[in-house]
């Protein structure tokens, strides 16, 4: 088999393995913006996890027999 080498269009490319690096820029901080943003967003789920919780705990109640006795069906009481 012969192997044809083809010529690369850009110079960079063919020498990009040699300026790899494994050091990382250092992380920006965040601006206050950003802070916000995320402060007022988990605010938001927070609020909605405890509404929903607060309006779906009534749903969740069983309903107590007011005058001591226990549940009857409805159709017991016409026998």
């Amino acid at each position: 088999m012969v192997r044809r080498e083809e010529s690369v269009p850009f110079a960079f490319v063919a020498d990009s393995g040699h300026f790899r690096s494994n050091v990382t820029p250092p992380r920006r901080r965040p601006s206050r913006a950003d802070v916000a943003g995320r402060v007022l967003l988990g605010v938001v789920v927070v609020a909605g996890l405890v509404g929903s919780l607060l309006l779906g705990m009534p749903a969740l109640e069983t309903p107590r027999p007011q005058d001591g006795r226990p549940d009857q069906p409805t159709a017991a009481e016409s026998r």
